[in-house]
Protein backbone atom coordinates (compact mmCIF):
# COMPACT_ATOMS: atom_id res chain seq x y z
CA UNK A 1 0.00 0.00 0.00
CA UNK A 2 1.37 3.45 -0.80
CA UNK A 3 2.78 5.57 1.78
CA UNK A 4 0.45 8.65 2.63
CA UNK A 5 0.65 10.98 5.02
CA UNK A 6 -0.54 14.84 5.34
CA UNK A 7 1.34 17.65 7.22
CA UNK A 8 -1.42 19.96 8.97
CA UNK A 9 -0.54 23.66 9.78
CA UNK A 10 -2.89 24.07 11.99
CA UNK A 11 -3.52 21.09 14.57
CA UNK A 12 -6.96 19.26 15.23
CA UNK A 13 -7.77 19.81 11.78
CA UNK A 14 -8.46 17.24 9.23
CA UNK A 15 -9.84 18.69 6.14
CA UNK A 16 -7.99 20.95 3.74
CA UNK A 17 -10.53 23.41 3.23
CA UNK A 18 -10.80 25.63 6.39
CA UNK A 19 -13.97 27.13 8.63
CA UNK A 20 -16.03 29.97 7.08
CA UNK A 21 -14.25 33.08 7.20
CA UNK A 22 -10.66 31.75 7.63
CA UNK A 23 -8.04 31.15 5.43
CA UNK A 24 -7.14 28.03 3.50
CA UNK A 25 -4.86 25.58 5.38
CA UNK A 26 -1.36 25.41 3.95
CA UNK A 27 -0.54 21.76 3.68
CA UNK A 28 2.54 19.44 2.86
CA UNK A 29 1.26 15.94 1.54
CA UNK A 30 3.71 13.40 1.40
CA UNK A 31 2.94 9.96 -1.06
CA UNK A 32 5.55 7.20 -2.40
CA UNK A 33 6.73 9.57 -5.38
CA UNK A 34 7.05 12.93 -3.55
CA UNK A 35 6.06 15.72 -1.55
CA UNK A 36 2.57 18.12 -3.07
CA UNK A 37 2.50 21.20 -1.31
CA UNK A 38 -1.14 23.22 -1.53
CA UNK A 39 -3.11 25.90 0.11
CA UNK A 40 -6.40 24.47 0.72
CA UNK A 41 -7.41 22.87 -2.40
CA UNK A 42 -4.95 24.49 -4.51
CA UNK A 43 -1.93 23.12 -5.62
CA UNK A 44 1.48 25.10 -5.13
CA UNK A 45 4.65 22.15 -6.43
CA UNK A 46 5.11 18.61 -6.37
CA UNK A 47 8.74 17.65 -5.73
CA UNK A 48 9.31 14.64 -7.21
CA UNK A 49 11.40 12.23 -4.57
CA UNK A 50 11.04 8.72 -6.82
CA UNK A 51 13.36 8.15 -9.68
CA UNK A 52 11.33 9.08 -13.20
CA UNK A 53 12.07 7.87 -16.37
CA UNK A 54 10.39 8.17 -19.95
CA UNK A 55 11.28 4.42 -21.80
CA UNK A 56 14.14 3.45 -19.13
CA UNK A 57 15.87 7.29 -19.93
CA UNK A 58 16.96 10.12 -18.47
CA UNK A 59 16.04 8.99 -15.22
CA UNK A 60 15.62 11.90 -12.57
CA UNK A 61 14.61 12.74 -8.83
CA UNK A 62 15.03 15.58 -6.74
CA UNK A 63 13.48 18.11 -8.58
CA UNK A 64 9.68 20.04 -8.77
CA UNK A 65 7.24 19.38 -11.09
CA UNK A 66 4.76 19.98 -11.53
CA UNK A 67 5.24 23.82 -10.83
CA UNK A 68 1.19 25.39 -10.78
CA UNK A 69 0.30 29.10 -11.62
CA UNK A 70 -2.26 31.35 -9.48
CA UNK A 71 -5.20 29.62 -11.87
CA UNK A 72 -4.12 25.87 -11.10
CA UNK A 73 -2.45 25.28 -14.69
CA UNK A 74 0.64 23.59 -14.85
CA UNK A 75 3.87 26.38 -15.55
CA UNK A 76 6.77 23.33 -15.58
CA UNK A 77 7.47 21.07 -18.13
CA UNK A 78 8.75 17.46 -17.75
CA UNK A 79 10.60 15.22 -20.47
CA UNK A 80 10.13 18.02 -22.97
CA UNK A 81 10.61 16.16 -27.01
CA UNK A 82 13.32 18.74 -27.51
CA UNK A 83 15.35 18.55 -24.39
CA UNK A 84 14.74 14.94 -22.78
CA UNK A 85 16.68 15.80 -20.01
CA UNK A 86 15.16 19.02 -18.98
CA UNK A 87 12.72 18.67 -15.56
CA UNK A 88 10.65 21.31 -14.19
CA UNK A 89 12.70 23.46 -11.90
CA UNK A 90 15.93 21.64 -11.47
CA UNK A 91 19.70 22.62 -10.26
CA UNK A 92 22.01 20.80 -12.20
CA UNK A 93 25.56 21.48 -13.85
CA UNK A 94 27.75 19.37 -16.56
CA UNK A 95 30.94 19.24 -14.93
CA UNK A 96 31.09 17.15 -11.96
CA UNK A 97 34.68 16.26 -11.34
CA UNK A 98 36.67 14.19 -8.73
CA UNK A 99 39.94 14.81 -9.13
CA UNK A 100 41.14 14.38 -12.60
CA UNK A 101 38.20 12.03 -13.41
CA UNK A 102 34.82 12.95 -15.19
CA UNK A 103 32.09 11.52 -11.89
CA UNK A 104 29.29 12.75 -14.30
CA UNK A 105 26.96 15.12 -16.24
CA UNK A 106 24.25 15.99 -13.85
CA UNK A 107 22.61 18.22 -16.42
CA UNK A 108 22.32 15.43 -19.53
CA UNK A 109 22.27 12.84 -16.93
CA UNK A 110 24.82 10.55 -17.78
CA UNK A 111 26.65 9.03 -15.57
CA UNK A 112 24.80 10.37 -12.17
CA UNK A 113 21.74 9.99 -10.66
CA UNK A 114 20.23 11.27 -7.38
CA UNK A 115 19.08 9.30 -3.80
CA UNK A 116 16.43 10.98 -2.15
CA UNK A 117 16.91 9.95 1.06
CA UNK A 118 14.64 11.99 3.16
CA UNK A 119 11.86 13.98 1.83
CA UNK A 120 9.63 15.64 4.18
CA UNK A 121 6.81 18.06 4.32
CA UNK A 122 7.68 20.89 7.43
CA UNK A 123 4.30 22.32 8.71
CA UNK A 124 4.81 26.10 9.51
CA UNK A 125 1.98 28.05 11.10
CA UNK A 126 0.38 30.92 9.22
CA UNK A 127 1.29 32.18 6.28
CA UNK A 128 3.58 28.75 4.75
CA UNK A 129 4.21 25.25 4.25
CA UNK A 130 7.28 23.67 3.29
CA UNK A 131 9.07 20.48 3.05
CA UNK A 132 13.24 19.42 2.74
CA UNK A 133 15.00 16.48 1.62
CA UNK A 134 18.57 15.40 1.45
CA UNK A 135 19.75 13.94 -1.53
CA UNK A 136 23.20 11.89 -2.42
CA UNK A 137 24.25 12.10 -5.68
CA UNK A 138 25.64 9.22 -6.83
CA UNK A 139 28.26 8.86 -8.98
CA UNK A 140 28.15 5.64 -11.53
CA UNK A 141 31.58 6.18 -13.02
CA UNK A 142 33.03 5.72 -9.36
CA UNK A 143 32.93 2.84 -7.45
CA UNK A 144 32.91 2.27 -3.67
CA UNK A 145 34.32 -0.45 -1.89
CA UNK A 146 31.75 -2.71 -2.84
CA UNK A 147 31.13 -1.71 -6.14
CA UNK A 148 28.05 0.34 -5.85
CA UNK A 149 27.86 3.63 -7.12
CA UNK A 150 30.19 6.32 -5.27
CA UNK A 151 28.21 8.85 -3.30
CA UNK A 152 30.34 11.99 -4.26
CA UNK A 153 27.74 15.05 -2.87
CA UNK A 154 25.10 15.49 -0.31
CA UNK A 155 22.40 17.81 -1.12
CA UNK A 156 20.42 19.46 1.60
CA UNK A 157 17.15 21.11 0.02
CA UNK A 158 14.17 23.18 1.13
CA UNK A 159 11.58 24.41 -0.35
CA UNK A 160 9.26 27.60 1.33
CA UNK A 161 5.81 28.27 -0.30
CA UNK A 162 4.40 31.47 0.65
CA UNK A 163 0.65 31.56 0.75
CA UNK A 164 -0.45 33.84 -2.21
CA UNK A 165 -2.04 37.34 -2.00
CA UNK A 166 -4.65 38.32 -5.10
CA UNK A 167 -1.40 38.64 -7.37
CA UNK A 168 1.40 36.90 -6.21
CA UNK A 169 3.22 33.66 -4.54
CA UNK A 170 6.50 33.78 -3.24
CA UNK A 171 8.59 29.65 -3.15
CA UNK A 172 11.98 29.77 -1.94
CA UNK A 173 14.62 27.51 -2.48
CA UNK A 174 17.57 26.91 -0.05
CA UNK A 175 20.17 24.56 -1.94
CA UNK A 176 23.42 23.62 0.23
CA UNK A 177 25.75 21.55 -1.52
CA UNK A 178 28.76 19.41 0.58
CA UNK A 179 30.90 17.34 -0.81
CA UNK A 180 31.56 13.95 0.52
CA UNK A 181 34.71 13.08 -0.84
CA UNK A 182 38.03 15.09 -1.68
CA UNK A 183 38.40 17.59 -4.62
CA UNK A 184 34.80 17.60 -6.09
CA UNK A 185 34.46 20.19 -8.52
CA UNK A 186 30.98 21.50 -9.86
CA UNK A 187 30.93 23.32 -13.58
CA UNK A 188 28.34 24.22 -16.09
CA UNK A 189 28.63 23.41 -20.07
CA UNK A 190 32.61 23.55 -21.18
CA UNK A 191 31.35 26.00 -24.14
CA UNK A 192 30.79 30.04 -24.37
CA UNK A 193 27.52 29.39 -22.84
CA UNK A 194 28.61 27.94 -19.60
CA UNK A 195 24.88 27.24 -18.52
CA UNK A 196 24.53 25.09 -15.27
CA UNK A 197 22.80 25.47 -12.23
CA UNK A 198 19.25 26.59 -11.11
CA UNK A 199 16.88 26.32 -13.85
CA UNK A 200 13.24 26.25 -14.15
CA UNK A 201 12.08 24.62 -17.77
CA UNK A 202 8.90 26.36 -18.19
CA UNK A 203 5.99 26.44 -21.00
CA UNK A 204 6.71 29.71 -23.10
CA UNK A 205 3.49 31.32 -24.93
CA UNK A 206 4.72 32.62 -28.40
CA UNK A 207 4.34 36.54 -26.95
CA UNK A 208 6.80 35.83 -24.05
CA UNK A 209 9.04 38.80 -23.23
CA UNK A 210 11.90 38.57 -20.33
CA UNK A 211 12.02 41.43 -17.88
CA UNK A 212 14.96 42.65 -15.62
CA UNK A 213 16.18 45.68 -13.75
CA UNK A 214 17.67 46.82 -16.45
CA UNK A 215 15.00 46.45 -18.80
CA UNK A 216 13.57 44.28 -21.66
CA UNK A 217 16.70 41.50 -22.58
CA UNK A 218 16.84 40.18 -26.12
CA UNK A 219 17.75 36.21 -25.47
CA UNK A 220 21.37 35.55 -26.72
CA UNK A 221 23.40 32.83 -27.54
CA UNK A 222 25.21 32.98 -24.75
CA UNK A 223 24.91 34.46 -21.05
CA UNK A 224 23.70 38.06 -20.12
CA UNK A 225 23.77 40.85 -17.07
CA UNK A 226 20.34 41.14 -16.12
CA UNK A 227 20.68 42.06 -12.35
CA UNK A 228 19.38 39.97 -9.50
CA UNK A 229 16.22 38.85 -10.75
CA UNK A 230 14.30 38.14 -14.51
CA UNK A 231 10.78 37.59 -14.99
CA UNK A 232 9.06 35.69 -18.01
CA UNK A 233 6.07 37.21 -18.60
CA UNK A 234 3.60 36.13 -21.23
CA UNK A 235 -0.32 34.89 -21.95
CA UNK A 236 0.14 31.73 -20.13
CA UNK A 237 -3.45 31.39 -20.18
CA UNK A 238 -6.34 31.05 -23.05
CA UNK A 239 -8.07 34.25 -21.27
CA UNK A 240 -4.96 36.38 -23.35
CA UNK A 241 -4.14 38.08 -20.09
CA UNK A 242 -0.31 38.55 -19.28
CA UNK A 243 0.93 36.59 -16.33
CA UNK A 244 4.62 35.39 -15.45
CA UNK A 245 7.22 33.61 -13.49
CA UNK A 246 9.78 35.73 -11.65
CA UNK A 247 13.22 34.38 -10.67
CA UNK A 248 14.73 36.38 -7.63
CA UNK A 249 18.23 35.88 -6.51
CA UNK A 250 19.23 36.44 -2.96
CA UNK A 251 21.83 38.57 -2.16
CA UNK A 252 24.18 35.81 -0.26
CA UNK A 253 24.70 33.47 -3.62
CA UNK A 254 28.47 33.90 -4.77
CA UNK A 255 28.65 36.04 -7.93
CA UNK A 256 25.75 37.86 -7.31
CA UNK A 257 24.17 38.95 -8.91
CA UNK A 258 24.32 36.18 -11.47
CA UNK A 259 24.49 35.83 -15.12
CA UNK A 260 21.59 34.71 -17.04
CA UNK A 261 20.87 32.46 -19.77
CA UNK A 262 17.45 33.36 -21.47
CA UNK A 263 15.56 31.11 -24.33
CA UNK A 264 12.23 32.58 -25.61
CA UNK A 265 11.85 28.86 -27.08
CA UNK A 266 12.47 25.15 -26.38
CA UNK A 267 14.87 25.37 -23.74
CA UNK A 268 14.85 26.83 -19.75
CA UNK A 269 15.85 29.54 -18.10
CA UNK A 270 19.08 29.80 -15.93
CA UNK A 271 20.59 31.84 -13.26
CA UNK A 272 24.07 30.46 -14.50
CA UNK A 273 26.54 29.69 -11.93
CA UNK A 274 29.12 29.21 -11.98
CA UNK A 275 30.07 29.24 -15.45
CA UNK A 276 32.17 27.42 -17.34
CA UNK A 277 35.43 27.18 -14.64
CA UNK A 278 34.62 24.79 -12.30
CA UNK A 279 34.77 25.36 -8.57
CA UNK A 280 35.63 23.23 -5.61
CA UNK A 281 32.79 22.22 -3.31
CA UNK A 282 33.60 21.96 0.41
CA UNK A 283 33.46 19.17 2.43
CA UNK A 284 33.26 21.05 5.70
CA UNK A 285 31.37 24.37 4.22
CA UNK A 286 28.17 23.49 1.93
CA UNK A 287 28.00 25.66 -1.25
CA UNK A 288 24.53 27.20 -1.26
CA UNK A 289 22.44 28.56 -3.21
CA UNK A 290 18.98 30.79 -2.66
CA UNK A 291 16.31 32.02 -5.28
CA UNK A 292 12.85 32.59 -5.18
CA UNK A 293 10.41 31.96 -7.58
CA UNK A 294 7.48 34.60 -7.91
CA UNK A 295 4.65 32.76 -9.67
CA UNK A 296 2.26 36.25 -10.22
CA UNK A 297 -0.06 37.78 -12.38
CA UNK A 298 -0.25 40.67 -14.95
CA UNK A 299 2.87 41.90 -16.12
CA UNK A 300 6.17 42.98 -14.08
CA UNK A 301 5.01 46.13 -13.04
CA UNK A 302 2.01 44.86 -11.13
CA UNK A 303 3.66 42.48 -9.51
CA UNK A 304 5.67 44.63 -8.26
CA UNK A 305 8.83 42.37 -9.26
CA UNK A 306 11.63 45.08 -7.95
CA UNK A 307 10.00 45.50 -5.10
CA UNK A 308 9.77 41.95 -4.33
CA UNK A 309 13.81 41.34 -4.97
CA UNK A 310 14.56 44.65 -2.60
CA UNK A 311 12.04 42.74 -0.35
CA UNK A 312 14.13 39.30 -0.26
CA UNK A 313 17.74 41.35 -0.34
CA UNK A 314 16.63 42.58 3.19
CA UNK A 315 15.48 39.56 4.77
CA UNK A 316 17.93 37.30 7.32
CA UNK A 317 20.23 35.16 5.90
CA UNK A 318 18.44 31.81 7.18
CA UNK A 319 16.79 28.32 5.98
CA UNK A 320 14.96 26.21 6.69
CA UNK A 321 15.45 22.55 7.41
CA UNK A 322 18.93 21.16 8.55
CA UNK A 323 19.53 24.81 8.99
CA UNK A 324 17.31 27.27 10.23
CA UNK A 325 14.54 29.22 8.47
CA UNK A 326 13.28 32.38 9.49
CA UNK A 327 11.46 35.29 6.85
CA UNK A 328 9.85 38.33 7.89
CA UNK A 329 6.46 37.05 6.11
CA UNK A 330 6.54 34.45 9.24
CA UNK A 331 4.55 35.98 11.91
CA UNK A 332 4.55 32.79 13.71
CA UNK A 333 8.02 31.85 13.18
CA UNK A 334 9.03 31.91 16.57
CA UNK A 335 6.05 28.94 17.46
CA UNK A 336 6.51 27.05 14.87
CA UNK A 337 10.74 26.89 15.76
CA UNK A 338 9.64 25.40 18.99
CA UNK A 339 7.33 22.83 17.45
CA UNK A 340 10.09 21.78 14.77
CA UNK A 341 13.08 21.96 17.53
CA UNK A 342 12.35 18.39 18.61
CA UNK A 343 11.56 17.32 15.41
CA UNK A 344 15.56 19.31 14.34
CA UNK A 345 17.16 17.37 17.10
CA UNK A 346 16.28 14.00 15.72
CA UNK A 347 17.24 15.31 12.67
CA UNK A 348 21.00 15.71 13.71
CA UNK A 349 21.56 12.67 15.53
CA UNK A 350 20.36 10.94 12.54
CA UNK A 351 22.81 12.93 10.47
CA UNK A 352 25.71 12.16 12.88
CA UNK A 353 25.15 8.89 12.84
CA UNK A 354 24.80 8.34 8.89
CA UNK A 355 28.41 10.41 8.86
CA UNK A 356 30.01 7.79 11.05
CA UNK A 357 28.77 5.09 8.82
Amino acid sequence: MARFAVALCLMGLSSTTALAGEKPIMLAVSDDDGVLLKEGDAKILYYQRAPKSLEGKWERAGYVHPLYDLDGRVLSEDFPEDHRHHRGVFWAWHQIWVGDQNAGDGWAINGLSWNVVEADGVPVLGDAVAMRAKVLWLSHRLQDQGGEPLPIVEESTTIVAHRANSNTRLIDFHISLTALVDDVRIGGSEDAKGYGGFSPRIRLPEDVRFLSRRGQLQPQTTSLEGGPWLDCVGSFGDDGKPSGLAILCHPSLPDFPQRWIIRARRSMQNAMYPGREPIELSKDKPLVLRYRLVVHRGDTAHAEIDKLQKQYEREATATLGWDEHTSTQHKHAAQARRLRGRRRNSLARASCLYRRQ
